[in-house]
């Protein structure tokens, strides 16, 4: 018995649509790596090693590390991508969730990471700029 299932037509004179999502998942991982690796090592370092004395860190010596060249790779590595990251899982969840409306979710969601990644580096200019 052979039976033959009607074949699709395809639009071969179209153009392919792309997508903007290898973006936002090339950031969740960057975030993702970040969350793993230098997350801890930041708790670890102000959260335990210097209020128990054992690296001295004064607060001059903070404000001049973080608005340096350094204290931008930090903002981007603790601050700016973990957002995306962040933004990333909760749009997803919500899809998982079954909650409608995927483009306002989307807006909200990489916006919200977007307003975070602005603020910090304005925060970061004022500082170097002072």
């Amino acid at each position: 018995m052979n039976v033959q299932t009607p074949m699709k037509e395809t639009n071969t004179s179209s153009k392919p649509q792309r997508s903007s999502e290898p973006v936002w998942w090339a950031l969740f991982s960057a975030g993702g790596v970040c969350f793993a690796v230098f997350i801890p090592a930041a708790i670890l370092f102000f959260g335990l090693l210097q209020p128990i004395g054992l690296i001295e860190f004064s607060y001059s010596q903070a404000h001049n590390w973080f608005f340096s060249f350094w204290g931008l790779m930090f903002s981007g590595a603790f601050i700016i991508l973990p957002s995306f990251h962040a933004a990333h899982r909760i749009r997803h969840g919500l899809h998982d969730l079954k909650v409608q409306h995927h483009g306002l979710i989307k807006v909200i969601c990489y916006g919200v990471a977007s307003l975070i990644g602005v603020l910090t580096l304005g925060i970061w200019l004022t500082g170097v700029i002072a």
